[in-house]
């Protein structure tokens, strides 16, 4: 069930792709001065820019990944965060550069339909 959010309190986002240099890079980016949310991103391998840790994990109130197997990580590696965190998955293929045009397009659309049909 989605928590409703007063002024005082704003959703705080997780972006995770696997490096974190393209595509959560780019969503962290791009939302980091949107007043619903807090944002931060990190990657799912050992040499992401910021790796992510059941630290980060547990910070968020919701968790958006770009691939399958990123969801598939947190579902290995942090079962207990996995079955109680809400989690989507944008289906974003690992084909873009940081800030491309056509990925920002692509982060705003999809994080925008998640977002209205309240599913982060």
């Amino acid at each position: 069930m989605r928590k409703i959010w007063n002024d005082n309190r704003k959703l705080k986002l997780l972006f995770v792709c696997t490096v974190n240099r393209m595509r959560s890079a780019t969503a962290h980016k791009i939302y980091e001065s949107d007043e619903r949310f807090v944002v931060k991103s990190a990657g799912t391998d050992k040499t992401a820019n910021t790796v992510l840790t059941e630290e980060i994990l547990n910070w968020a109130d919701s968790i958006v990944v770009m691939e399958k197997q990123h969801r598939s990580h947190i579902r290995k590696h942090f079962p207990e965060i996995y079955k109680n965190k809400r989690i989507v998955c944008l289906y974003i293929p690992d084909d873009f550069d940081y800030m491309q045009t056509d990925l920002i397009g692509i982060l705003k659309a999809k994080v925008e339909d998640v977002y209205s049909r309240k599913l982060i």
